[in-house]
């Protein structure tokens, strides 16, 4: 963990320009064109799924999920979880992790999907999605294609497509 003055809190609609920044910083014009970007894209964040982590008044985590359907089914998909790169290694993402599943769990949400590492990600029990089971709007390395289950066999009968859900 950190031993940063480390303030954890809901993400807020002033927080927006110092997100897009951060995002910016950390990913790049690239992020655009990435898949699982093309699924969240024109869908709002779940507001009380989006957390950040400030130092002092600088922001340097964000987190956010957004509502999506998996094969018909509700779901969730987290993106991006970002750290400022002077401050990675240092808890921060874990801990913004942490709390966007509790609350995702609390609110009886059952799935959330991301694209990412998988060694990184399994310590929060996120596993591979069962290749050609769901598809994605894009291309995706089915290695980084990742689900954790936050209801037991939530998964179990979901075969089919992936897609934002506007709705939500």
């Amino acid at each position: 963990m950190t031993d940063l003055p480390l303030v954890l809190r809901h993400e807020q609609s002033s927080d927006n320009h110092a997100i897009e920044r951060l995002h910016e910083r950390a990913f790049g014009p690239g992020r655009f064109a990435r898949t699982a970007y093309r699924l969240r894209e024109g869908i709002a964040p779940i507001q009380s799924l989006c957390f950040i982590a400030q130092v002092g008044t600088m922001l340097v985590g964000s987190i956010r999920l957004n509502a999506i359907k998996a094969a018909g089914a509700p779901a969730l998909i987290l993106g991006p979880l970002t750290v400022e790169p002077a401050f990675s290694d240092r808890g921060i993402g874990s801990r913004l992790m942490e709390m966007a599943i509790n609350q995702a769990r609390e609110d009886g949400h059952k799935l959330i999907f991301l694209v990412g590492d998988l060694p990184y990600y399994s310590r929060f029990g996120f596993k591979m999605v069962q290749p050609a089971r769901l598809t994605m709007p894009g291309p995706v390395d089915p290695q980084r294609f990742l689900v954790l289950e936050l209801v037991d066999g939530a998964m179990v009968d979901l075969s089919g497509a992936l897609i934002g859900d506007a709705g939500a």
